[in-house]
C-alpha cells in the first residue's frame, strides 16, 4: 500500500468465526493487503472451514480475492502434539490436505506448532513436512508459543534451520515467554512474517489462563504494555505483518467490519514511525 515499506494482513484468529471469503472482503473494506486462513480447525469448537480444491467455499475465497486484490498469505494450523494422529487422521495427510488446500490459496506458508515433549521426533515430522510442503510451494512456518512444548525463539529457530524451513513470531508469546531482542535479531533470516497484537507487562500464572489471552482476548496493538516498535526494529523493515488480535468481548460490541478497521487504524498506529524511517533511508 502507498506510504507502507511492508505489506499488512488480517489473521483469521482476529476473527475467527468468519469465513474465508467474508474474511477477504472485510480484509479489503478495512484497508488490509492479506489475510490469514485456516483451513484446519484447531478446536472441537470452531467452526470448520472446507477450502479444499473443489469445493464452493474455495471458490468463493478465490472470487472474492479476485474481486478485491486480497491475497492469502498464510494457513494455519496444525498442533503436532507426537500421536502421528490429527483429530483421528494420519497427521501426514493431514498436513498434505492443509497444503493442497493453501496451494490453492495462493499461500507460501503454513503455521505449525510443537505440543510433542519429544522435540527430537518432532523436528523430524517438521523436517518431513518441509520436504512434503516443497511440491505445493508451501514452506512450514513453526510458531513458538508459550504454552506449549517449543517456546522460545532460539529453539524454535534451530528447529527451524534443521528442517530447512521457518518460523512465525508472534508478539504475545514473545512477550510471554520471555523473548529478546538479540535472539530475535540472531534469528531474523528465519522469520518471514510477524502477528501482532499487545497485552499487559504481566500474563496469566496459569496455562489456562495463557490459552485464555491468546485465543479470545488480547489486546488492541498500541493500546497495552508490549514494544512492539522494538520488536519489530529487530526484524528486516519488509517483513509483512498480520494482525492477530481475538477479542470476543469487542466483536461482539463493534462487529466484524468495525473491529477490523480498529486492528487495521492500531496497526498503521504503530507501523507508521517505523515504515516512515524505513522509507526515508530507501531514499538515501
Amino acid at each position: 500500500m502507498k506510504g507502507q515499506a511492508r505489506r499488512l494482513g488480517l489473521a483469521q484468529l482476529s476473527l475467527v468465526g468468519t469465513a474465508p471469503p467474508d474474511l477477504v472482503t472485510i480484509a479489503a473494506q478495512a484497508g488490509f493487503d492479506f489475510i490469514g486462513a485456516r483451513v484446519r480447525p484447531v478446536t472441537a469448537t470452531e467452526r470448520p472451514y472446507n477450502l479444499q480444491p473443489g469445493s464452493p467455499m474455495l471458490k468463493e475465497t478465490l472470487a472474492r480475492m479476485a474481486d478485491t486484490g486480497v491475497t492469502v498469505e498464510d494457513i494455519e494450523f496444525l498442533l503436532l502434539d507426537g500421536t502421528g494422529l490429527q483429530n483421528g487422521m494420519d497427521q501426514r495427510e493431514a498436513w498434505l490436505q492443509m497444503m493442497e488446500a493453501g496451494q490453492a490459496l495462493g499461500a507460501s506458508s503454513l503455521t505449525v506448532a510443537c505440543a510433542d515433549p519429544d522435540v527430537d521426533r518432532f523436528g523430524d515430522h517438521l523436517a518431513q513436512m518441509t520436504h512434503d510442503g516443497r511440491a505445493y510451494g508451501i514452506v512450514p512456518t513453526l510458531e513458538p508459543i508459550a504454552y506449549q512444548a517449543v517456546r522460545s525463539i532460539p529453539q524454535a529457530a534451530g528447529l527451524a534451520r534443521r528442517a530447512g524451513c521457518q518460523i512465525v513470531v508472534d508478539a504475545l508469546h514473545f512477550n510471554r515467554f520471555g523473548g529478546t531482542l538479540d535472539e530475535l535479531a540472531a534469528a531474523a533470516d528465519t522469520v518471514p512474517l510477524v502477528q501482532l497484537c499487545d497485552g499487559p507487562a504481566v500474563g496469566a500464572a496459569d496455562r489456562a489462563g495463557l490459552v485464555t489471552e491468546s485465543r479470545s482476548e488480547r489486546g488492541v496493538p498500541g493500546e497495552g504494555d508490549f514494544d512492539l516498535a522494538a520488536m519489530l526494529s529487530a526484524l528486516p523493515e519488509t517483513v509483512p505483518v498480520s494482525v492477530e488480535t481475538p477479542s470476543d468481548s469487542r466483536v461482539a460490541a463493534q462487529g466484524e467490519l468495525a473491529w477490523a478497521k480498529t486492528l487495521k487504524a492500531a496497526a498503521d498506529s504503530v507501523l507508521a514511525p517505523l515504515d516512515t524511517t524505513a522509507l526515508t533511508r530507501s531514499k538515501k
